[in-house]
This record gives structure tokens, sequence and C-alpha cells, in this order.
């Protein structure tokens, strides 16, 4: 099979829009969650999140286009933007290329949600004839893959992947696989979501999913903390250019890391809640490292999907503790959403970002707002600042509602 490398990133997050500015400020334990300023939370219990608030869509699009499509598929459109540029694919260099061999793949949980909850407004207030044309084009999760393709021409494999929080891992093994099995030579793949808005943030409100700390913005994601209380919402896309070794060595692209494997399951459990004992978790990490075909003391870090909530960070460790067995005490093991909760379907690829810099520059960011560690959250969790230590290899975890389970292995680079 083809080796899949990853060639290029671009990311829309609220500690940063390109790839080295978020890192450094994920390694300096810089929280992007506050205060929410886009609607009004008067009557909110919850009235914090990972908000993006610093981004220009005119940079992007065309007034016309931001009037008529949600914020998820502008999100998509400039994080594709920077990774083609970041990946040496601008418009002349992607004029060499078949475009016909070049696929797209965002994953979402939710889609055009502001959009979805305006339009309802808009017909129960107003009626039928007030209804956009465009609303359909405009929330369903498929459109930011279809209209990365029809900005660029792309004819490859194109669709998108829901499966709630996990859906960014699954459209990348998606992809990786397809570029693997000869179907593309480059997809861009990733995950969006444009959640912080008022209908959403009703629904996690409604069943007690959210952190209440409004009077702490920058604490209140504490995963791994013995008074963690839950998430807290965020937003963003992330984009990663993935590309077959012989295409990508053909035109001297520049390689980030490899992506090395990915593992799937379902915890059969319940809708939302994780399973206990971690063993959904433990069979997708099992799988990630077989299609790997690597050890697990081979692995350095582990990107936890680390939610803050209760029960989600004890089953996660549970897992990773039966999977790595005594090297489990010898592993890292960090939160992203810490510092920038939880993006949904977005947040895996966020999160991988994060994580090929790690392998990239051997450096790893803390877990911020670790103030009394939970004793059955057993492992190293960086909670004291970053770190500098070689990243030969890291997994990424994933898991979403419905008891969906994606782990996604990526590492340096060995030409043979």
């Amino acid at each position: 099979m083809e080796k899949v490398l990853i060639t290029g990133m671009g990311l829309v997050s609220c500690l940063g829009h390109d790839p080295q500015t978020y890192f450094d400020n994920l390694l300096a334990g810089k929280s992007g969650i506050k205060l929410i300023t886009g609607f009004d939370t008067t009557n909110m219990p919850v009235k914090i999140a990972g908000e993006i608030t610093d981004f220009d869509p005119l940079q992007f699009v065309d007034k016309k286009f931001e009037r008529r499509y949600d914020k998820c598929i502008i999100y998509s459109l400039a994080a594709t933007k920077r990774a083609l540029e970041d990946a040496g694919l601008d418009t002349t260099g992607l004029e060499k290329l078949n475009k016909q061999r070049i696929g797209v793949i965002i994953g979402s949980c939710l889609g055009g949600t502001s959009t979805y909850y305006e339009q309802c407004t808009t017909y129960h207030e107003s009626g039928v004839k007030k209804v956009s044309p465009f609303f359909i084009a405009a929330v369903i999760p498929d459109m930011s893959s279809g209209m990365v393709a029809l900005e660029h021409g792309f004819m490859g494999p194109n669709f998108s992947v829901s499966s709630a929080c996990a859906s960014s891992n699954h459209a990348m093994i998606t992809a990786a696989d397809l570029i693997r099995t000869g179907k593309a030579d480059i997809i861009i793949t990733g995950g969006v979501e444009a959640s912080v808005n008022g209908i959403t943030m009703a629904g996690f409100c409604a069943n007690k999913a959210l952190s209440t700390r409004n009077d702490s913005p920058e604490t209140a994601s504490r995963p791994f903390d013995m008074d963690r209380d839950g998430f807290v919402a965020g937003e963003g896309c992330g984009v990663l250019i993935f590309e077959s070794e012989k295409h990508a060595l053909k035109r001297g692209a520049k390689i980030y890391a490899e992506y090395k494997g990915g593992g799937m399951s379902a915890d059969a459990y319940h809708v939302t809640a994780p399973r206990e004992d971690g063993e959904g978790v433990y069979i997708a990490i099992q799988s990630a490292l077989e299609d790997a075909k690597i050890n697990i003391e081979d692995i350095q870090l582990v990107n936890g999907h680390s939610t803050a909530t209760p029960l989600g960070d004890k089953a996660e460790i549970a897992a990773v503790r039966k999977v790595f067995g005594s090297h489990a005490d010898k592993l890292k093991m960090n939160a992203t959403k810490s510092m920038i909760g939880h993006g949904l379907g977005a947040s895996g690829a966020l999160e991988l970002i994060g994580v090929v810099k790690s392998v990239e520059q051997d450096k790893i960011h803390p877990s911020i707002n670790v103030f009394n560690q939970d004793p059955e959250c057993n492992i190293d969790v960086v909670k004291d600042g970053a770190i500098e230590m070689k990243v030969e290899n890291a997994i990424s975890n994933s898991f979403g509602f419905g008891g969906h389970n994606s782990v996604v292995v990526v590492g340096k680079y060995h030409k043979k």
C-alpha cells in the first residue's frame, strides 16, 4: 500500500489561524476560552466558549457568499486555502496536477446550525416565501467538502463524514485509506464546526454536558482534574493535506509527518455516556496500532479526547492503560481541549494539527487547569507546562455521542 504523508495544514481556531501560532499558544498554555459575545447569553446558564471572534470572512469570500452560506463553509474554505498554500499548492502549483486525483473529505458533526436556526425562525415568523433558496445548501454538512471542490476544481472523491465528535478522525482515516489503495493522490481532509450559537448551546445546556464556570472562563475546561464539571464548547476548522508518498516526493513537497494508521469501533452502550470500562476505546486504539504496524513501545504521546466530563476522562485513561500496560507509565497524555474547548466535528482535526507539530518539533503542549489531578486519571498528563522530548509516534483519540470511537496514529517520516 502507498504511504500517506501530511504535507500541509491550515486552520481557523480561537488560538490563531495558522498552525505555528496555534501551536505556540498551546505550548504556552494559553486559553482561548472566554465569555461569549456572538449572541445574547442573558438567559443561558452557560456563557463561555472557545468562540472565534477575530476571523474576517471577507478575506476569503465576497459579501454575497457570506450572506448566503453558513460560517462552517466559510471556515472550511479559509482553512483549505491556508493548507494548500502551506503545502506549496497555490493556484499555480495546482494547475500542474491531475485534479481528478484530488479529493475532499471534511467531517462535521452538525453542519450549518446558525443558518438552520435563522431560517426556521424566518419560516415561523414570515412564512415559506421568506425562506432563503440557499437554505438547504447552506446547512447540510457535506457542503464544506462540496464548496472546497467547487472553488478549486477538485474532481476526486468528495463527501463528508458525520459521526458527532469523532467526525474529523473518521474523515481522515477514510481519506488515508483512499490514498493507500490508489484511488487518489491528494485528499484535503479534516473537520469543521461553527456551533457557538444560541440553539446549539441551548441543547448542550439542556443535557447538562457543559461546564458552568462562567466566572473563570480560562480555567473552566479541566480534563483529568477532580473538579471537572463538563466540557466547554468550541468551534473552528482544521484541514490537513494528505498525500501519497510517491506524489509528494515527485513534486518535492515539504513533509510534516506520516499518517501511519487508524482504528475505529463502537461502544454499543449508550446514546451519550461512554462505557465506564473503556472497552470500545481499547478496541479502537488496538486497531489503530495494528493498522500502523507499530508496537506499543513505539508511542510516546497520546492526545486524549479528554473532554473534562466526569465519566469520559476516567474511561479513556482506563482504556489507554489496558492497551499500553506498563508502558503507560512512560507515556505523555495531553488534552488540547483544556485550551480550545470541544470543537465537536472539528476537534479531531484541530487536535491532530497540534500532534503533528509535536512530531515535527519534538515538543509537547501541556494540559492546563489540572489543579488537583484525579487519582483515577493516573497517567502523566503534562500538567506542569510544555516539555521537549523526542516524539517518534503519537496517537490522537476522538469519540462521539452514539458511541463512535476513532483513533489516528502519526509519526516521523523516514524515507527508505
